[in-house]
């Protein structure tokens, strides 16, 4: 059975639909850090030669020690967290799997794909977004109980003292983690696979040789190591996420979410993203809730055009 799968982004869609240039929007639809990491210059043989096992390993070393992995915990670099997400179905023999929702749709997607069924009820494996994608929730290592566990924590690095990464060594388990959210490089398409050495070590032989670019393994190590960043990255979009709860306050009810992205419940989602689009601020309605508008934070410099269009 195929899934549909419903995002963000698709801003093409609504510059057709409403005019505009891409230059002219604020896209709001994601979850991506509005100032990135800044990338610097990358070494030209990052650019020329095939990537080698020495910018690898400083990769990994560089992820083991910004979340604090633990030793008996193996990691791999991706392509991207969702790579990994489409190769994860394959690491177990088909079964049920407990993906409790709503969440993000690509897990059911890939599990579907590959012949897996959807069930609560004593599943063989189970896949919990954490902090969840939309609402934010937060779950425990008391929550996770299946035999072949995947914790997703592609929006876990702002807020590092909730992250399940002690957990990585147990027999079945994987947490993932992005790289393009946090660091503002979606389109560098980077991310982890941490945990049970075998599954890993499975993961890897899937994802096949030179899995990861050489200006991602370059720039990746780079950011990892850059701790005060991290540090004042997470103080700014505490802010800025306070700014944006303020402005919506008089129009909706906070519903969760994180700091890279807001819940808010509105009277009529579909009519509100239409009235964000004209003033051309593109937002994120869900497939599931007549109610929900999820926020991005604007750019510094574009918070005057969502106060304009409220």
């Amino acid at each position: 059975m195929t899934r549909k799968r419903d995002h963000g982004g698709g801003l093409d869609a609504a510059i057709a639909q409403y005019g505009g240039s891409r230059t002219d929007w604020l896209d709001l639809s994601t979850g991506i850090n509005p100032v990135p990491y800044s990338v610097g210059e990358i070494a030209p043989n990052a650019w020329t030669a095939l990537p080698d096992q020495g910018a690898t390993d400083r990769l990994i070393e560089a992820a083991r020690q910004f979340w604090t992995v633990p030793d008996a915990a193996r990691i791999v670099p991706a392509p991207g967290a969702s790579a990994l997400i489409a190769r994860l179905p394959a690491l177990a023999p088909p079964g049920a799997v407990s993906i409790p929702e709503p969440t993000y749709n690509e897990h059911a997607a890939a599990f579907s794909a590959q012949g897996w069924t959807m069930s609560q009820t004593d599943p063989a494996a189970e896949v919990i977004v954490h902090p969840n994608n939309p609402d934010g929730r937060i779950w425990t290592a008391a929550d996770l109980t299946a035999r072949f566990t995947i914790i997703d924590e592609s929006f876990g690095d702002v807020a590092p003292e909730t992250s399940l990464i002690h957990v990585a060594t147990r027999p079945g388990t994987l947490i993932l983690k992005s790289f393009g959210k946090f660091w503002g490089l979606a389109g560098l398409r980077l991310g982890f696979a941490i945990g049970d050495p075998a599954l890993v070590s499975r993961l890897a032989d899937l994802l096949g040789p030179w899995p990861v670019s050489g200006p991602a393994l370059d720039c990746g190590a780079r950011a990892l190591a850059d701790l005060d960043w991290a540090q004042a990255t997470r103080e700014r979009l505490a802010d800025d996420a306070a700014r944006l709860d303020a402005l919506m306050a008089p129009h909706s009810s906070l519903v969760g979410g994180t700091t890279l992205f807001r819940l808010y419940a509105v009277d009529d989602a579909t009519a509100w993203q239409v009235r964000l689009a004209r003033h051309k601020v593109w937002s994120r309605i869900f497939p599931y809730s007549d109610t929900w508008l999820r926020l991005g934070l604007p750019a510094p410099d574009r918070w005057p055009q969502l106060e304009a269009a409220l």
